[in-house]
């Protein structure tokens, strides 16, 4: 998918529970083995503590502002995503982003670049 001007309003059940703060339940239901779309995201502002990012795909997701404390995102993908001024407190990074990459991202909102390692 090309990197999108704008972050994606999507009608996805799963995107609405995390509009609407239900990450209990989208955890929950991801376990049970429901999928989501969530490429190009608008999570612009969302509380995505307690998130189970594992083997999701948020490449070109707006996060700005969004509370991501805790959250481990090690095996997320992250390429293209902006994380501009976003609570970042106690979150795993994929090594393959830089803690460069990230400090750009989070001051100046430029998109994450993931390293093949």
């Amino acid at each position: 998918m090309p990197v999108s001007d704008k972050p994606h309003q999507k009608d996805d059940p799963m995107y609405q529970l995390l509009l609407s703060g239900s990450i209990a339940e989208f955890n929950e239901r991801r376990e049970k083995g429901e999928s989501c779309d969530l490429r190009s995201s608008d999570l612009r502002t969302r509380n995505l503590k307690g998130l189970d990012a594992k083997g999701l795909d948020l490449s070109d997701c707006y996060l700005r502002q969004a509370d991501l404390r805790g959250v481990d995102f090690r095996e997320t993908n992250l390429e293209g995503a902006s994380i501009n001024s976003a609570k970042i407190s106690g979150a795993y990074f994929p090594d393959s982003i830089g803690a460069e990459e990230i400090r750009l991202s989070l001051m100046h909102g430029t998109r994450l670049r993931q390293k093949n390692i």
